[in-house]
């Protein structure tokens, strides 16, 4: 009991420091133009923060003429969770109305805190409780969000217009452990620079996303296929 009390603790804590950025998203969603009950939908159906900020941002740039590329740049972003799926799916176990739960409530946090677990058990509970918790704080803060964004007016005079290139830089800071991916992502911010004065909100982001397509498929910077095969072999010698 006292190893899945430690779970509880660390899933909560998780969950109060990523509801929190809820009402950012709230206020930056009513002032990109939707209103409040939108704002609470697309928590609600969406519920993947990152994708959420991408929407709301390229929104705000562009207008409605940028729905198309806000759409597109969400759904680039979501894509991760499907590679989050698939990790967790012997995880999770049971059956197919708990897996189609389980899919709303996978995210960065509920994955991160589950795989760091020793046990079956206590990956379940860390799954569980961050997913869920999030979930509820998250639209709860949103909707606090929306309606102080409604009342506060222009987000830029409190610093929430900054909200969304916060939450993409968190989303990537802790991926830059490796060679490959600080070239990745210098490549694709140059590259959205150099096409943000020419296109529309929103598609320089999906032009930079080739970057990262073309680094992955010729592996470029990365370990050379024979190293990780080498490596694989050592390991399983060894175990």
């Amino acid at each position: 009991m006292t190893a899945e009390r430690e779970v509880w603790r660390e899933a909560l804590g998780v969950v109060l420091a990523t509801s929190a950025y809820g009402i950012s998203f709230g206020a930056l969603a009513v002032a990109s133009g939707l209103d409040v009950w939108q704002t609470c939908v697309l928590s609600l159906l969406m519920f993947t923060g990152g994708s959420q900020f991408a929407f709301v941002g390229v929104l705000t740039a562009g207008g409605v003429a940028a729905l198309p590329s806000a759409i597109a740049s969400a759904a680039l972003l979501g894509v991760r969770n499907v590679a989050y799926g698939m990790r967790m799916s012997p995880i999770i176990g049971g059956g197919a109305v708990r897996r189609a739960a389980a899919a709303h409530f996978t995210i960065d946090e509920s994955t991160a805190v589950a795989i760091s677990q020793s046990g079956p058990r206590l990956r379940q509970v860390g799954f569980w409780v961050t997913g869920i918790g999030i979930f509820v704080g998250w639209n709860i803060t949103t909707l606090v969000g929306a309606l102080v964004g409604d009342v506060l007016g222009d987000p830029k005079a409190w610093g929430l217009d900054a909200a969304a290139a916060a939450a993409f830089l968190a989303l990537l800071w802790p991926r830059l452990c490796q060679r490959q991916a600080v070239v990745v992502g210098i490549a694709a911010a140059v590259v959205a620079a150099a096409f943000t004065p020419v296109l529309m909100p929103g598609l320089p982001v999906l032009v930079a996303a080739v970057v990262a397509i073309a680094v992955g498929w010729f592996n470029w910077m990365g370990r050379p296929a024979a190293s990780v095969e080498s490596t694989d072999a050592g390991s399983e010698g060894t175990a």
